[in-house]
Formats: structure tokens, C-alpha cells, sequence
């Protein structure tokens, strides 16, 4: 895309919303007829009457962004109709289970905010071995309390290096490894028999370079991809690009012999960028949205999603056409499969994540779920500061998210973890952003001292000093050390620092998400190095595989895992009965006279107000007795010790309470 496209679409997003909503009726008037017809013959009177009230209630959803995408180069009355046509198709070949549980979605819209959800993440063979075996572990799912379960990349990879899964060679079958989409769609049913979803990741940036889409755009069959003939436009490219990859993969293009030219790769090599300016792309991953729901996955991860928009000038993130894109998706996947909900993977500022959850000016929908990167990283830099400062002014400076939406939260994930702390809010507590995220990088490699972690610097950049950071949450939090020495009371301190990381995600509104292992405490997984595949990815030492030992200890209030596997639930059981921690609603972060202590309020019109207090210090802290006035404590890591008009938090506790 040249200066000239930009500006012709900039200008096109720019006109009058009444002229665009105009033209949208206009087109939606001239398309009921044929639909209403249309949908009557392929699926029955009941079901296509609401059909075409989805369509009468989304519609201007899906045609102004596909507009603003695509109006100056094609007819959008014509894209929105094929769209809206491929969304009936999707919705005739819809299960009928799937199809009432649509009516139920649908009578629920906001079902995903339930105190009741909390997700669990999981490599289907670290976890279970294959799909198949994945029933074997789901009574110990519903121990946790589990109502969203997310399978990490399952979709057929490329042989190879495969970026963990990330590079999709084929997304209409499962990695034969794991099994087939017989044994998903399966697994899908038996899920939601126990009242649980299913989440999975579609790569929407990028294929393997040996996807069929791929292979046709080589032989010229299609234009889903771009190429260069030379470094011109790359260079011009990479001006303002940084580097996802530096020390293996830098750069942003690389050369393809078979197309003439550089590829777009924002990643590796062997994974091609998708032109997004094309229809047929849309058309295309849309499809793929469509099939994937049609097989029961309720909740859809969108991978990458910030990177799909490519701008000269610019970081290639979070542009404009990004959210055109998934608005656009998302109106057509509410006609289809009004079951299915969206999920950003947007590790991105916290200025740049909330227009994924809609909040934005335009106020359209599109994601449901985002990532709340902000408080997993501001948690990990509290237990090293052993100070809460940092955590309360970012919290506090944050965008609210639409009361539609729900954050994830999360204590650790798959990836590795990037110090994503503002300079503006490192200031703002005296102290400098990038001197603390090089502290943040010595700390949880075990390189400063005093230090009880024992993580690994990932994708370290010698040139600027950046770096993130690997480690399963057990060895963040000091277990592998304090293991390793046999010290027991190290291991009772890793464990309250563990148990209380988990206690602010489950109690901070949004859908906790528990990390597989991370219930029992699980160590770094030294194995990887032992596997070519892996070798050079630290990021498999926080991905061990299920130790059937430590698992079968899990229900042993003496052992380490028993009482990590024990509060864990005890969290999951006492949240799905609190209507304050319903999503969709602020946590307000309070500021305090203790700056070792995080506090945060929510509200419930029906049940009146939650606080949650964290003391982040490994020595007592305490609070002025008035916040917990009128409230009573329902669950903490210490029974609440009044003293002096304070109310006492011994080192690294915590604690909720709620009204009576």
C-alpha cells in the first residue's frame, strides 16, 4: 500500500457517519428481500426469521467497515452481499446443538462475564498427549472450576520449525500428532455437557509458507501475499520497524526466489504476512472463522492481530485497518454463530489495547476479550520491588474497557514476558523506565542479587539491552531455588507469592486464566534443550509437560502441590459466588498510605462492593482499618488482624472481602 492508498483511505474513513450509515441502509434494503427468501429455503421459518433480525441488527457493522477497507478499489454493496451470503451458508451448515446453543447466547449475550468463568491454557500434548486424551483430564478441569479451556495452536503446523505452532500449514485439519477435527468437535460437545468452552488459536497475520494459499500464490492462482522485486520498499519499511525476532530473526522481509522478489515475514522466515488489503483474504480467513465455529470452538484467539495493518511510516501495529477488520469479521461471524465470541491477542501499550476491546470513537464491536498484559506485567515488577507504586499509577492511568467486553488476566502464559512499563508511569514514581525494565530483566534472570528467581533472558538484544523473559511461574516466584536448597520456609514464601499473584487475577474482575502446571507448581522444563526443534526457544522451559507425579499429589494438603492445587480452588469457588467480580465493570486501583499494598475496589449494583488488598512485601504492611468498614472478609491467605485502627497484612498476604 503506497502514501497515495492511505491517504484515498483515510479520506474514505472520514466522511460523515450519516452519509455512511445512509449508504449501508441502502444497501441493506435492497438485500433483505433476496435474503429473507434465501434464508427461509435453507434453514426453515424460525430459523431464518432470526437470521435476518441478525443481519437487520449487524449489518451496518459489517458494511462500514468493509467500506472504509475496500470502497475505493470494489463494490461494497456487492463484498457485503457475498459476506452476508457466506455467513448463511455457515449458519444452514451449523450442528443443530451448536444452533440452540446460539438461542442460549443469545438470550445471554454477556455470558463470557459470569464470575463463574475462569480459563485454563494448555498444550494438548504437554497436557493430555492428543485431543483424545484430553477427557481424561477433564473432572481435574472442573476441580479448578474450569469453564474456558484453551488449546494452544492445534491447527496442522508446518514440519519443522514451526514457532511453537504458530506457522499454519493447513487450517482446516488439527496437527495429525494431536488427532483430527473429529476428535475437536468431540471434544467440543463433551465440554459444553459440562458447561465449558472452547478457545482456539487462528494465526489471522500470517500462513506457513507451505499453506495451499501460499502455493497458489506462487503459481499465480491468487494474490493473498506481496512481493518486491527489490529492497526499495522493504527498506522504506523497516525504517520505522522494530524487530520481533532480533537476535534470529531480524528484519521484517525476507527473499523468496519462487515469488521474484521479499515477502512480507513479520516473524520468521517461513511465515508469510497475508496482504489484508485484498477482499479475498477476508473472505478467505472469514471462512476460516466460520468453519472453526461450526465445529464447537466458542471462543476464537486472534493471533497476531495488531500486525495486520501495514502502513509506511509507521510500526506496522494497531493501524487503523486493524479494527476494520475485525469489526468487519465480527458482524459477520454475529450472523453465522452468534455463539462465538472474539479474543485479541494484543500485547500491545495500553493506549493501543482497549480499541480492541471497541473503545474506540465509532464505538463498534470487536473484540469480546482482550489480554490484560498491563496488570500480569505490573504484578511480576511488584513482587521484585516489593512495592505496589508502580502497579497504581499504571492502573489508575488506564483507559476503562467497554462494560460489553471482559479482560483476561492472567498470572503467566505461553509466551515470554515483555516489560511492558511506561516511561510516562515509571516518572510519574520517581523512578526511570528503562533502568527498571534492565532491573526487571537482572531480577527474573537471577542475575541480581538477592534474587529468588530463576527465569532465562529470551530474544536478548545486545545492542539496546532489551530482553523478556522465560520461567514458569513457580521458578519466577523462587519455588526451583527454594527447592533446590530444601529450605522450607523458602518454599512456603515462593508459595505465598504464587498463590498471592493468582489471588489478585482471580479477584480482579475479568476471566482469570490459569496456565497449565501453574495449579501444582511446576518447575522449568531444562528438557527442551535436548530437542533440536526447540533448542533455540527458551520459551519451552516454561511449557514442561504434565508431571504425573506432581499431579497425583495434587489433592495432598501436605504436599506442594496440594496446596497450590487447594487455594486454586478455593479461589475459582468463592469468585463464581461474588457478582461483584462480574466483568464488564472498573476495578478501581485506590492509592494508599502502605506503598508495599495494592488495593482495588468493585461494585455490583445487587451485591454491593468487593476490595482486595495485596501486600506485594516480604514484611507486614498495613492499611487504615476504614477501607474494610462495613465489609467482611470471604476469603485470604491470613484471618484479618485489627490493630490501632490498621488493618495488619502479614508479608506477601492477601485478602477479599465483600459486603454482608
Amino acid at each position: 500500500m503506497d502514501d497515495r492508498d492511505e491517504a484515498d483511505l483515510d479520506a474514505r474513513r472520514r466522511l460523515p457517519d450519516a452519509q455512511r450509515r445512509r449508504a449501508a441502509a441502502a444497501c441493506l434494503r435492497a438485500l433483505l428481500p433476496a435474503v429473507r427468501i434465501e434464508a427461509e429455503r435453507t434453514l426453515g421459518r424460525a430459523e431464518s426469521v432470526a437470521f435476518v433480525a441478525r443481519l437487520e441488527l449487524w449489518f451496518a457493522d459489517l458494511h462500514l467497515p468493509l467500506d472504509a477497507l475496500f470502497g475505493d478499489r470494489h463494490d461494497t454493496a456487492g463484498l457485503a452481499a457475498r459476506i452476508v451470503r457466506q455467513a448463511l451458508a455457515a449458519a444452514a451448515a451449523r450442528p443443530a446443538a451448536l444452533r440452540e446453543l446460539d438461542r442460549r447466547r443469545e438470550v445471554d449475550p454477556r455470558w463470557y462475564q459470569h464470575p463463574r468463568m475462569v480459563g485454563y491454557v494448555a498444550y494438548v500434548d504437554r497436557f493430555a498427549g492428543t485431543i483424545r486424551g484430553l477427557h481424561t483430564r477433564l473432572d481435574h478441569l472442573a476441580e479448578l472450576g474450569v469453564t474456558y479451556l484453551h488449546l494452544m495452536p492445534l491447527l496442522r503446523p508446518r514440519e519443522g520449525e514451526n514457532d511453537g505452532g504458530y506457522a499454519v500449514a493447513d487450517y482446516t485439519s488439527v496437527d495429525p500428532r494431536l488427532g483430527t477435527m473429529a476428535d475437536l468437535e468431540e471434544l467440543a460437545a463433551a465440554l459444553r455437557e459440562r458447561g465449558m468452552s472452547l478457545c482456539v488459536d487462528l494465526v489471522v497475520n500470517h500462513t506457513a509458507r507451505e499453506h495451499a494459499w501460499a502455493k497458489d500464490w506462487l503459481a499465480g492462482r491468487n494474490s493473498f501475499y506481496r512481493s518486491f522485486p527489490d529492497r526499495t520498499v522493504p527498506d522504506a519499511y523497516e525504517a520505522t520497524l522494530p524487530d520481533v525476532f532480533p537476535d534470529r530473526a531480524p528484519g521484517s522481509f525476507s527473499l523468496v526466489d519462487e515469488a521474484g522478489g521479499w515477502v512480507w515475514t513479520t516473524f520468521w522466515d517461513y511465515q508469510w504476512d497475508l496482504d489484508h488489503t485484498n477482499p479475498e483474504v477476508f473472505a478467505a480467513m472469514l471462512g476460516t472463522v466460520l468453519q472453526l465455529a461450526d465445529r464447537g470452538v466458542e471462543i476464537v484467539r486472534m493471533d497476531a492481530a495488531p500486525f495486520l495493518g501495514k502502513r509506511l511510516g509507521t510500526n506496522c501495529q494497531n493501524q487503523p485497518e486493524v479494527h476494520d477488520i475485525l469489526q468487519a469479521m465480527r458482524a459477520a461471524v454475529a450472523l453465522a454463530a452468534p455463539a462465538t465470541v472474539f479474543k485479541a491477542e494484543a500485547i500491545v501499550a495500553p493506549e493501543d489495547l482497549v480499541p480492541y476491546l471497541g473503545g474506540h470513537p465509532r464505538e463498534r464491536p470487536e473484540c469480546e476479550l482482550a489480554y490484560h498484559n498491563q496488570l500480569m506485567v505490573l504484578l511480576w515488577s511488584c513482587l521484585a520491588t516489593k512495592d505496589a507504586r508502580l502497579a497504581v499509577q499504571a492502573l489508575r492511568r488506564m483507559t476503562s474497557a467497554p462494560e460489553s467486553s471482559a479482560w483476561a488476566t492472567y498470572v503467566r502464559c505461553h509466551d515470554d514476558i515483555g516489560w511492558a512499563v511506561s516511561d510516562v508511569d515509571a516518572a510519574a514514581v520517581g523512578w526511570d523506565g528503562p533502568a527498571h525494565r534492565r532491573f526487571l530483566n537482572d531480577f527474573y534472570s537471577g542475575r541480581f542479587p538477592g534474587s529468588f528467581a530463576r527465569g532465562a533472558l529470551f530474544q536478548e538484544n545486545p545492542e539496546t539491552g532489551d530482553a523478556r523473559i522465560s520461567g514458569t511461574a513457580a521458578a519466577l516466584c523462587g519455588l526451583d531455588e527454594a527447592r533446590e536448597r530444601s529450605d522450607a520456609g523458602a518454599v512456603d514464601l515462593a508459595l505465598r507469592r504464587l498463590v498471592l499473584l493468582h489471588a489478585v487475577t482471580y479477584g480482579f474482575g475479568g476471566i482469570p486464566l490459569l496456565y497449565m502446571g501453574d495449579e501444582l507448581g511446576l518447575a522449568n522444563d531444562e528438557s527442551y534443550r535436548d530437542d533440536p526443534a526447540k533448542a533455540d526457544d527458551n520459551r519451552w522451559l516454561h511449557r514442561p509437560r504434565m508431571d504425573e507425579a506432581a499431579f497425583g499429589r495434587r489433592h495432598d494438603p501436605a504436599a506442594v502441590e496440594g496446596r497450590i492445587f487447594g487455594w486454586l480452588r478455593c479461589l475459582a469457588a468463592t469468585r463464581a459466588e461474588l457478582l461483584a467480580l462480574t466483568a464488564g465493570r472498573t476495578s478501581d486501583v485506590l492509592g494508599l498510605d502502605d506503598p508495599h499494598v495494592l488495593a482495588w475496589r468493585r461494585r455490583h449494583p445487587r451485591s454491593g462492593v468487593f476490595l482486595g488488598l495485596a501486600n506485594m512485601a516480604e514484611h507486614p504492611a498495613s492499611v487504615d482499618a476504614g477501607l474494610v468498614a462495613g465489609l467482611e472478609q470471604v476469603l485470604g491467605s491470613d484471618p484479618l488482624e485489627l490493630r490501632d485502627g490498621r488493618v495488619t497484612l502479614p508479608p506477601l498476604s492477601w485478602m477479599w472481602f465483600s459486603e454482608p
